[in-house]
C-alpha cells in the first residue's frame, strides 16, 4: 500500500494529495458523527460527510500542497536550519491557519446553504484558539522531520482528529443558529397571539 501511494504521489502529486485529503476529511466527519455525536448509522448525515470530503479534496488538499512547496522554496535561512523551521511554523500559523479556518467555516456556510459570515462569527475564535494548542507543535515536527512530498499526508493523518473536531464544531454552530432562529420564531408567534 505504501509503495503504491509513493508511486502515485510521484506520478500525480497534487491529485494524490487532493484525493487523500478528501478521503481523510470524510473519515474525520464520520468519526465526529459516529464516535463523538453517537448518531448511529440511521441518523448519519451523508451530505455533511460529502461536504467535508469535497472541501478537503477541492480546497484544502491542493492549497496545503501548494503552501508547503511555497514555504520550502521561499522561507529559508542559510545560516540556521532551526531558524528556517521556526520561520515556516510562524508563517504557517500566522498566515495559513487563520486564513484557512475562515475559508473552512465560510465554505461550510455556503455548502450548507447558510450564511458564511454567521458561521465564521459563531466558530472562528474557538477554532483558531484550538488550532494554536495543537498545530504549532505538529508543524514543528512536520517541517523538521518529514520530507516535503509527505508533509500533506502527515498533516492529513494528524488531521483525522482535527477534522473530527472541525466537523463537530461546525455542526454545533449550525445547531446553535437553528436554535436561535427557532427561539425567535416562537417569540414572534407568542407576541402575535
Amino acid at each position: 500500500m505504501l509503495r503504491w501511494y509513493k508511486a502515485t504521489l510521484a506520478a500525480r502529486p497534487l491529485l494524490t494529495q487532493a484525493v487523500t485529503t478528501s478521503f481523510l476529511f470524510g473519515v474525520g466527519d464520520v468519526a465526529a458523527q459516529q464516535l463523538v455525536e453517537k448518531k448511529g448509522l440511521e441518523k448519519h448525515e451523508l451530505l455533511r460527510t460529502g461536504r467535508m470530503a469535497l472541501y478537503g479534496g477541492v480546497i484544502f488538499g491542493p492549497a496545503a500542497a501548494t503552501w508547503f512547496k511555497f514555504l520550502q522554496r521561499h522561507v529559508h535561512f542559510k545560516s540556521s536550519p532551526n531558524a528556517t523551521i521556526l520561520a515556516r511554523v510562524a508563517c504557517d500559523q500566522g498566515i495559513f491557519a487563520p486564513v484557512f479556518i475562515g475559508v473552512f467555516l465560510g465554505s461550510m456556510g455556503i455548502l450548507e446553504g447558510g450564511s458564511p459570515a454567521a458561521k465564521i462569527e459563531s466558530s472562528y475564535t474557538q477554532a483558531l484558539t484550538s488550532n494554536y494548542m495543537i498545530w504549532p507543535f505538529v508543524q514543528l515536527v512536520n517541517f523538521k522531520v518529514i520530507p516535503l512530498e509527505h508533509r500533506v499526508l502527515f498533516v492529513n493523518i494528524i488531521s483525522l482528529g482535527w477534522n473530527c473536531y472541525l466537523s463537530y464544531l461546525n455542526s454545533q454552530s449550525g445547531q446553535a443558529k437553528a436554535g436561535e432562529v427557532e427561539e425567535k420564531v416562537k417569540e414572534k408567534v407568542l407576541l402575535s397571539s
